[in-house]
């Protein structure tokens, strides 16, 4: 052994001692905050079953669920940068103990309220109403029979009065997870959490099985999803449909070319879930750039079948208001979004008239970006060359780093595909982008809070997030030029040499 490799032999298993110490102490601060009951993170699920979710009736202040959530944020953002690192120095962690700590965080998680937002409660009106026979499109909660259903009426402000903007696919997991739970907005809320468990650890699975062969790409999957404390957080203990749009996604990628019915079916459902995991269908595409022509044709026929074949009876049984709330969400941008100021100035020049092109620039502006990303960040550091995960990668950060309407368990559909490209500059880019929109958006709720925690954190979510979430992409661009440098400084040497 050599005097390098007997210093560096230590440090490897104490760098993954660290982000398991750090990951877990986040997990465990998560599960703390949700079983003390509501909060201003935690929004009431009804009253007590038998079935989980399960939890005392402490109700802490919200300045202590926000001192909570903010030390995990930070050791969860801590744990994920050590994985990387350990990773990155050659530790290569069990799979039978990723995937068993995984059953474990899950499995927890599944039976603790959700926090951070009150999504879970929308998702479970929206539901109700659907299976009872309404229309979720057309019908806000506060209008169906009066604002007294038992399950409807637990939606909180200021989402009574909005119709679902959801697509069809994901209402109708939603129905069905309504109508196993009758008039229990507890067991309803349970139910929605299992599904969204269930996803996240299909798509550990997925990653898992697609980097069998490749000990690395395993113990990257592990470190960026798998046992990813934030992730664990904003898609598994935040309940949020994205995480089931992300699975399907994950999954049409996996079936690919070999299986373009199955790829087109399983894209229609993400698409059916929610809209922006069309982007997926780019990278299914680059995919067939290789084979020959007739099988690409059969295969993109094929694909367009499956994903039809999901798509027009779900949006046909939706009824005809399925897009009127997608429409309107799509001039949204949130708050701790840069593109906020700009949209306030839009508004006090234009009076609204102009959003609609602030949406265009923001669209435009994460095609390039992911473009640019793509050219300079992936594929220099892909041995295979372009591939559909690359593209699929450099698209869906492209979206997240330039959305207007910015929430942390957004960026599932760029974060699901990252194991299975190569580690670059990218990663810390949104781990540093996660982290922001995660620690902005805590305690999660905008009522309950004290007057020192609302003026902290809103302040923190108007003024301190959008400069630093701008500054993660004005990061990303300089790495790209930097990067675009170099291969231009290559290049020269190696005219001179060939003349």
């Amino acid at each position: 052994m050599t005097q390098d490799a007997a210093v560096d032999a230590p440090a490897r298993p104490a760098g993954l001692r660290g982000a398991v110490a750090a990951g877990g102490a986040s997990v465990a601060l998560l599960v703390l905050t949700a079983v003390l009951g509501p909060s201003a993170a935690v929004p009431p699920v009804g009253a007590r079953t038998v079935t989980p979710p399960w939890n005392l009736d402490l109700h802490p202040s919200s300045a202590l669920v926000t001192a909570l959530l903010w030390v995990a944020a930070a050791l969860g953002a801590a744990a994920v940068a050590l994985g990387l690192r350990a990773v990155a120095a050659g530790v290569r962690p069990d799979p039978r103990r990723v995937a068993a700590a995984a059953l474990v965080v899950v499995g927890l998680l599944v039976v603790v309220p959700p926090l951070g937002s009150a999504d879970h409660l929308s998702y479970a009106a929206y539901g109700r109403i659907a299976a009872e026979g309404g229309d979720p499109y057309a019908v806000p909660p506060s209008a169906w029979r009066g604002g007294t259903d038992p399950v409807v009426s637990g939606v909180r402000p200021p989402w009574q009065d909005t119709p679902s903007v959801y697509g069809p696919v994901a209402t109708g997991a939603m129905t069905a997870a309504a109508w196993l739970a009758g008039p229990s907005l507890r067991l309803a809320v349970w139910l929605w959490q299992l599904v969204v468990g269930a996803a996240f650890l299909a798509v550990a699975y997925l990653l898992d099985r697609t980097a069998r062969g490749d000990p690395g790409t395993r113990a990257r999957a592990a470190a960026l999803w798998t046992l990813n404390p934030l992730l664990l957080w904003q898609l598994v203990l935040g309940a949020h449909v994205d995480v089931l749009a992300a699975a399907l996604a994950l999954a049409a990628l996996v079936a690919g070319v070999r299986r373009p019915l199955l790829a087109g079916l399983l894209l229609g459902a993400a698409t059916g879930t929610k809209l922006p995991y069309a982007l997926t269908a780019v990278g299914l595409l680059e995919g067939l750039r290789r084979v020959p022509r007739p099988v690409a044709v059969r295969a993109v026929l094929l694909g367009l079948v499956g994903a039809l074949t999901v798509l027009v009876p779900a949006h046909l049984a939706a009824g005809p208001h399925v897009f009127d709330q997608l429409r309107t969400a799509s001039g949204f941008t949130s708050i701790a979004s840069p593109w906020r100021a700009l949209v306030n100035l839009a508004d006090l020049l234009a009076g609204g008239a102009l959003r609609p092109v602030v949406t265009a620039i923001a669209l435009i502006l994460g095609l390039a970006l992911g473009v640019l990303v793509l050219r300079r960040l992936l594929l220099p550091a892909s041995a295979a060359g372009l591939t559909a995960p690359l593209v699929t990668v450099a698209l869906g950060a492209g979206w997240v780093l330039t959305a207007p309407y910015a929430l942390p368990w957004y960026v599932a559909i760029a974060w699901a595909p990252l194991a299975l490209v190569p580690a670059t500059f990218l990663d810390r880019a949104l781990l540093a982008q996660l982290t922001v929109l995660t620690v902005a958006y805590v305690p999660g709720l905008v009522t309950g809070l004290s007057p020192g925690v609302e003026t902290v954190t809103l302040g923190l979510r108007r003024y301190g997030a959008p400069v630093l979430l701008a500054a993660v992409v004005v990061a990303v661009v300089l790495r790209c030029v930097r990067a675009g440098r170099r291969d231009l400084a290559a290049v020269g040497p190696q005219r001179d040499r060939e003349q």
